[in-house]
């Protein structure tokens, strides 16, 4: 399999698939382009339907969208548990999955993944502290549920959504407490970003 990405320090979109396909454990390559650059456009276009990254190649297949790509490893490499067993969970986990793909376009704007930054102070919207809010509240109603460490228990494509916007909390110094009870929340933030694979993501995005 081949997966399209682009700037690691940048791309929240490429991230969330090639974390789910690094944690299968099945051979891959990977192909980086550049963002913020003239001509992009086309580069992407030489892979991607969509002139968007990710994208996956596995043979004749190609997939041009995150959730698509994580649902079709998922289905592919059964063994890896990105999806739990347990039928309920499974369907909260698509649920939060599906919300962070489409959803809290505030918080998304407003504060841009950027690795290379941290403790980086703006002013939000209150639009943005309510998306602040309300993904605490999905953390914590998760959390409570599976009984942790991850949202569905074990590391699952949620967990995978979710972790760009850890790194934009880390990045803005967003602290969950300042915005309400952080309940578990804030310990399962900061686990995201100590799993080695998104250490291993993180290392090459600062070495690019």
């Amino acid at each position: 399999m081949e997966i399209v990405i682009g700037t690691r320090k940048w791309s929240s979109w490429s991230m969330r698939p090639w974390l789910a396909l690094k944690h299968t454990g099945a051979p891959f390559t990977e192909t980086l382009i550049q963002l913020r650059q003239v001509g992009l456009s086309e580069e992407i276009g030489k892979h991607s339907p969509s002139n968007l990254v990710p994208v996956l190649k596995d043979g004749d297949l190609v997939l041009w969208d995150s959730l698509a790509i994580c649902e079709y490893l998922a289905e592919a490499y059964p063994d890896a548990g990105l999806w739990p067993a347990d039928k309920a969970l499974r369907a909260l986990g698509r649920s939060v999955a599906a919300e962070m793909h489409s959803g809290f376009g505030a918080l998304r704007t407003e504060c841009p993944m950027e690795l290379e930054t941290r403790d980086k102070i703006i002013d939000l919207s209150e639009a943005a502290k309510a998306d602040i809010r309300k993904i605490a509240a999905r953390w914590n109603q998760l959390l409570e549920r599976s009984g942790g460490p991850f949202l569905l228990g074990a590391w699952s494509i949620a967990d995978a959504f979710y972790t760009p916007v850890a790194t934009r909390f880390a990045t803005y110094g967003i602290k969950l407490g300042d915005y309400g009870d952080a309940g578990p929340a804030q310990a399962y933030c900061d686990r995201l970003l100590q799993t080695p694979e998104y250490l291993a993501w993180e290392r090459d995005a600062l070495a690019e």
